[in-house]
């Protein structure tokens, strides 16, 4: 074992087979639930735990997996290039949509953090719950959070909507297609995105849009929040 793990290898090869399975899974079975970023978060965990492998030593090879956050970011720009023309459309309602959910993302991680008595680096690391990993992680670094529980968040939001999604949309009457992606892709994501696809293309290509510009406003808006919030509680 100690030869396996002392491989920089080692860190990437137990991520790939664990996120593999997670998606062997969630194709199996359909639920939201078995989403492959979830399982292979847990099953790395369990491997951790049962071998007594250090974190360290996982993240030698683990930190490399990183370096593709970035150019992950990027690629964001081409589903919004795609339904550029939907966007321009539509670019009054989507704006205006994707701005008040963002600022309700936010606000209601930080008052109610702030009832329970969270303390600060907490709040951070959950206030980018909402949008995509890569952006959310540079979120919670640049403003001091755990990237850690920020990345535990962002898979527990995504799942949720994803869950919940239909049921919201069914309860609430929601049958405009556009409305319904610009909600899911808001709110949960790239793991709600997914759900979005099988409800229709429309909503899926509003839902990928979404996830950029969301991203994009949650940049701007969240430390200006976290400043305004901060002076009254």
């Amino acid at each position: 074992m100690d030869i396996f793990t002392s491989n920089m290898f080692f860190g990437i090869f137990i991520s790939l087979v664990a996120y593999e399975i997670g998606q062997i899974l969630y194709k199996k079975t359909k639920l939201p639930i078995f989403n492959p970023l979830l399982i292979g978060i847990i099953l790395v965990i369990v491997f951790l735990k049962v071998f007594n492998i250090d974190f360290e030593t996982y993240n030698q090879g683990g930190q490399f997996i990183n370096m593709f956050l970035g150019p992950a970011t990027v690629i964001l720009a081409v589903p919004l290039y795609k339904q550029l023309s939907l966007l321009k459309k539509n670019f009054i309602p989507i704006i205006i949509g994707i701005t008040i959910g963002c600022l309700v993302s936010v606000l209601s991680v930080m008052i109610l953090a702030k009832i329970f008595n969270l303390n600060n680096e907490l709040i951070i690391s959950l206030l980018p719950k909402s949008v995509t990993t890569p952006i959310g992680i540079e979120i919670s670094n640049t403003l001091g959070g755990i990237t850690g529980v920020t990345v535990l968040a962002v898979v527990i939001t995504g799942i949720t909507g994803a869950i919940i999604a239909p049921i919201v949309c069914k309860v609430f009457r929601i049958t405009d297609p556009v409305a319904r992606g610009i909600g899911i892709g808001t709110a949960s994501h790239a793991v709600g995105t997914s759900k979005a696809l099988e409800m229709g293309e429309t909503e899926g290509a509003m839902s990928s849009l979404s996830i950029g510009i969301a991203g994009l406003i949650t940049v701007v808006i969240a430390p200006i929040c976290l400043n305004i919030v901060s002076k009254f509680f």
